[in-house]
């Protein structure tokens, strides 16, 4: 056990960091924005271009793992959504938001960097095709759901094109598509370009993680409403428990794989959630409690899971 909490204490160190700098510094979180740009539009896709383009073209096209990988999450989706939408009787946009904050983790700000960390390279080939495809899936999901609550009155196909364009366009993606195609081209790439990727991708992890530090300590947490006490141990444990079952049950995959994938689905609650909630003007303050709880509650679930992996419980 010391040497898990060894591994996570620079890892959370670094959001202490933010989170002390806030405190002490007193700046306006809009003051984060520009920080948040580097790391969204800068940092993490250099790192899944990173990622994707040094891999085997053969790893980065297991669909089977995507599939499966994603059918784990959905299922703590469709259970969340069911929850609220049938038994608390929320309204469809209540209900999404809930199933989206209960099955999105922090995959693009901590999933890499986590990963790499506790299982070494072998790792950022599964933790790159999930922040990829999970991303893209959340993000074609939750605008179809709202506008059909909605009442969207765009044809389908107009509906389905812009929900495409908007999912093609986001830095994750594109920057894991990007390695995909230089892994299939086998591409090498020029010495300086190669250099420029990594001082790139080595600044995500830390970058990523003082910021959610700051956003943690400019939002204080006020009151948990009854329905986010339902979602945290849907989140923090149900989720990772789902994804390693679908995994073991339906696929054959390399350990290191379904290691991999179950510390991404144990991750806390993503700071997008919140952002789709203001988006939509629906459940944002709430979205932004789960955030608060999911991640400190994180540091004791992540520990566990990362000690039952070591133990080889699962």
């Amino acid at each position: 056990m010391a040497d898990i909490i060894g591994m996570l204490i620079p890892f959370f160190g670094l959001i202490a960091v933010g989170y002390g700098a806030a405190l002490y510094f007193r700046q306006p979180i809009e003051a984060l924005g520009w920080l948040n740009i580097y790391v969204i539009y800068a940092a993490m896709p250099a790192l899944l271009f990173k990622l994707m383009s040094r891999a085997p073209f053969a790893d980065i096209t297991r669909f089977d793992f995507i599939l499966f990988d994603v059918l784990g999450t959905y299922l703590m989706f469709v259970l969340i959504f069911a929850v609220a939408r049938l038994w608390r009787r929320k309204t469809t946009p209540e209900a999404t938001m809930q199933a989206f904050a209960g099955s999105y983790g922090n995959i693009g700000f901590m999933g890499p960097g986590l990963s790499l960390l506790a299982f070494g390279e072998k790792a950022a080939i599964p933790v790159a095709l999930i922040v990829c495809f999970e991303n893209a899936t959340h993000f074609t999901v939750i605008p179809a759901l709202m506008a059909f609550a909605k009442g969207d009155r765009r044809s389908v196909i107009q509906l389905a094109g812009d929900i495409g364009r908007k999912v093609l366009s986001h830095p994750f993606v594109l920057g894991a598509l990007a390695g995909l195609a230089a892994a299939l081209l086998q591409w090498n790439q020029p010495r300086p370009l190669a250099q420029f990727v990594d001082a790139l991708a080595s600044s995500a992890a830390p970058v990523a993680l003082f910021s959610i530090g700051v956003t943690l300590a400019l939002k204080p947490l006020t009151r948990v409403p009854g329905d986010i006490l339902a979602i945290v141990p849907v989140k923090l444990v149900l989720h990772p428990l789902a994804v390693y079952a679908v995994l073991t049950k339906f696929g054959n995959f390399d350990p290191v794989w379904v290691h991999t994938a179950v510390l991404v689905a144990a991750l806390p609650t993503a700071a997008s959630v919140q952002v789709m909630g203001q988006h939509y003007g629906v459940w944002q303050e709430k979205a932004s409690v789960t955030i608060l709880v999911t991640t400190a509650c994180s540091v004791f679930t992540l520990s566990a899971f990362l000690y039952a992996i070591r133990a080889g419980w699962l």
